[in-house]
């Protein structure tokens, strides 16, 4: 099975956190589905929601916070108001400085997964905006490792 095909396989199994959201009618494109733009929002949401609750990230006086660096999906099904989405993410693998996050979208209620992204942070310092030298502080990196997955099962 190809990479593409294990994504597309996905199950909310594959994802120790979830968080819902309630689409909206302005989510909608003109083809009455979400808009592409909005998975990155929802994702940025996802992963910023387990950051706050499980990492003690302070957006306004954290000394690190995490710029996304690189992101990408994989589109599988179509999702549109006035459904309810389930977010699903992962941590598929953490480095000194870097994180890379996997966020499956779910419709409430549709076991088939709709689609499954990926984003990668580096944490910066707040005070020089660059990768710290020491890495990600601990506190965070153990909130990380909460969410973290087996390598090998990760497809991405």
């Amino acid at each position: 099975m190809g990479a593409y095909d294990q994504l597309k396989s996905r199950t909310r199994a594959d994802y120790p956190y979830f968080l819902e959201y309630r689409t909206r009618w302005s989510d909608n494109d003109m083809y009455q589905h979400m808009n592409n733009s909005i998975y990155n929002i929802l994702y940025d949401s996802v992963i910023n929601s387990y950051l706050f609750e499980f990492c003690g990230l302070k957006p306004d006086s954290s000394p690190q916070y995490g710029m996304v660096v690189h992101s990408h999906n994989d589109y599988f099904a179509s999702i549109s108001f006035p459904a309810c989405a389930e977010l699903g993410l992962r941590v598929n693998k953490i480095g000194n400085s870097s994180v890379t996050y996997e966020i499956a979208l779910f419709e409430k209620g549709v076991d088939q997964v709709k689609s499954v992204g990926e984003f990668v942070q580096v944490w910066v310092d707040r005070d020089t905006g660059r990768p710290s030298v020491h890495g990600i502080r601990q506190h965070v990196r153990d909130g990380l490792q909460r969410i973290m997955v087996d390598t090998h099962l990760s497809k991405l």
